[in-house]
């Protein structure tokens, strides 16, 4: 998704959100809060490629131990050939690492939709946003 449509969906969102009564907008940014995830925090995991840390910040754990288990088992075996799962890791890893702030902005409009489509069942609101 481009960064000018996740924009534009964010906005949408951001709109839907403030025309929520003020009761329900509590509600909202009581569900919402504690999921969203900072841009910054995922890049600087995302940094530390080898360990994977970055997915598990956003509660990925299958491709972050996916990614650290394929990291330890390259270094163990580094002379016996392991050096290439290093690099099929860091291959896949890396464009990860240039496109993190579309991949939360992407992660946070997800927590938003859902945020709002919680807080819509709660308060028995029509499900458009």
């Amino acid at each position: 998704m481009s960064t000018a449509s996740l924009d534009q969906e964010e906005d949408t969102l951001r709109s839907a959100v403030t025309r929520l009564q003020p009761e329900h907008r509590k509600y909202y940014y009581e569900h919402e809060r504690p999921k969203l995830k900072d841009p910054d925090t995922y890049a600087a995991l995302n940094y530390i490629i080898i360990g994977g840390l970055h997915h598990f910040y956003l509660g990925k754990w299958l491709f972050g131990l996916l990614n650290l288990i394929g990291t330890l088992v390259g270094f163990l075996t580094f002379g016996m050939g392991g050096w290439i799962l290093i690099v099929f890791v860091l291959v896949i890893e890396l464009p990860q690492l240039f496109r993190s702030q579309r991949i939360v902005k992407q992660w946070n409009n997800k927590v938003m939709a859902e945020s709002l489509q919680a807080t819509r069942i709660h308060f028995g609101l029509a499900p458009k946003i």
